[in-house]
């Protein structure tokens, strides 16, 4: 698998993560695990992003 695929596939993995967590937090009234799962998202979409920038670069 290309480096540019897996980032792509860490960063949605990441971003589900976080938002299943942001969620959690929501219902259990637990601001830090929302505010983790933000973070997670977050960081997430990050590497969504670099991996597109790495796909197009080697293009």
């Amino acid at each position: 698998m290309k480096p540019s695929t897996k980032d792509k596939a860490k960063g949605k993995f990441h971003e589900l993560r976080g938002k299943v967590k942001q969620k959690a937090g929501q219902l259990t009234n637990n601001p830090g695990l929302e505010a983790e799962g933000t973070v997670e998202k977050a960081a997430g979409k990050a590497q969504g992003i670099i991996g597109k920038v790495e796909k197009a670069v080697q293009q």
